[in-house]
């Protein structure tokens, strides 16, 4: 742990660091920062509401990462994999403009659901992303689309040493370092190994499909890897019956 005293104060600390944080990207980029953008208050009115609700506490938790949030999505709300009308409905405040709720963050909610709703499950996992920011790609003048940190060389060195120190800052919450969870067993799985393997943050690494891969391809499929995600975080029945 660190100098503060509970895992929502130590949440919050990180992404007021994030507030600051300047990066020159390759030309065509942008980073997506809810921490120091037009609705910054909005949103750290929104953050502390959540994290004290949820994770005001001392407990040890597993840490799960995606890739970098959507920016359209976690990228504005400032909690990882929330959405706007969830969030609403977990605080009390609408996010200006943007009443979403995708199918990628519905099968998460199933998740959640299914290992006995939010306040057991984020007290046993923490959610962010390898890259803790959002970005977008411009298309055309006026024009952008939403981007991964991983989809461009440059890009990627450009964010290396962010990367790997918000993941260090990150691991002194009190995260439980055996295991760590993947979302996303493509290029971001890979990634996250090959820095892994550089700086032994886990001891391992399970990944699983990333839900927009999983409702937009395998729909049909969805109990299955909702099996799966719950093997993985190892819940079973009798768990989600308490």
């Amino acid at each position: 742990m660190t100098k503060y005293s509970t895992f929502a104060e130590n949440v919050l600390n990180f992404n007021e660091q994030l507030a600051n944080i300047q990066i020159k990207l390759p030309e065509g980029f942008k980073l997506i920062n809810p921490f120091s953008g037009l609705n910054k208050d909005q949103i750290e009115e929104i953050t502390t509401i959540f994290y004290n609700k949820f994770y005001n506490d001392r407990n040890k938790r597993y840490v799960i990462f995606g890739s970098s949030p959507a920016r359209r999505g976690s990228a504005i709300v400032g909690v990882p994999f929330e959405d706007a009308a969830h969030l609403q409905q977990e605080t009390g405040i609408t996010v200006d403009d943007f009443h979403i709720n995708k199918s990628s963050s519905n099968f998460l909610y199933d998740v959640i659901n299914r290992c006995g709703g939010c306040d057991k499950f984020y007290s046993k996992f923490y959610m962010n992303f390898v890259c803790p920011l959002g970005i977008e790609r411009e298309t055309s003048p006026g024009h952008s689309v939403n981007c991964n940190y991983y989809e461009n060389k440059k890009l990627k060195q450009a964010l290396y040493d962010f990367i790997v120190n918000s993941i260090k800052k990150q691991l002194e919450f009190n995260i439980d370092k055996s295991i760590c969870y993947c979302i996303g067993s493509g290029e971001n799985y890979k990634f996250l190994n090959q820095i892994n393997n550089q700086f032994h943050f886990f001891k391992k690494i399970i990944s699983l499909e990333h839900p927009r891969f999983i409702m937009q391809y395998n729909s049909k499929n969805k109990e299955n890897f909702l099996e799966k995600y719950l093997n993985a975080l190892s819940i079973n029945e009798k768990e989600m019956n308490l």
